[in-house]
């Protein structure tokens, strides 16, 4: 299942996801999040695989990414491949259900109850809604109305 509203990213443009998700996939890799700053300077790309990733992996995909992204004139001066780290973003639908039961942050774009922002435990993915608990009451809140998502970082 992918998502279905092109806003919801942590950073890119749907272009470049569109290029990079289906290539990563063929190499056994998820692409999580993709930032392009200062058009034409940074192009950072978060990976992730099942184990986590390594060095290596990173070397891989940026040799493999640096020959795609020349053949597609994607302008950067600098490309870089990282994990997504500890407070990862959550982007797709497939994210939410791998994530049930993590502490998460949420950035709605429409207030629920008076506020935008939230932090509780991800209880489940239904019917385009995530159930998250908050001080010990569940919230319904439309997938459609996240602007951003992230793990919270266990420490």
């Amino acid at each position: 299942m992918g998502f279905f509203s092109p806003f919801f990213i942590c950073g890119g443009s749907m272009e470049l996801d569109n290029l990079l998700e289906p290539t990563l996939a063929n190499m056994g890799y998820e692409l999580v999040e993709v930032e392009q700053l200062a058009r034409g300077t940074l192009l950072r790309i978060f990976v992730d695989k099942e184990g986590g990733i390594s060095i290596d992996d990173c070397v891989l995909i940026s040799n493999h990414l640096s020959k795609l992204l020349a053949v597609e004139n994607i302008d950067y001066s600098r490309l870089e491949v990282s994990s997504p780290g500890l407070d990862r973003c959550l982007r797709k639908e497939t994210d939410f259900y791998r994530f049930r039961g993590e502490r998460v942050k949420l950035k709605l774009r429409v207030a629920l109850q008076g506020q935008r922002n939230f932090e509780g435990i991800l209880l489940e993915v239904n019917n385009d809604k995530l159930k998250l608990e908050v001080e010990g009451k569940e919230l319904d809140i439309e997938l459609n109305n996240l602007e951003k998502a992230r793990l919270v970082p266990k420490l």
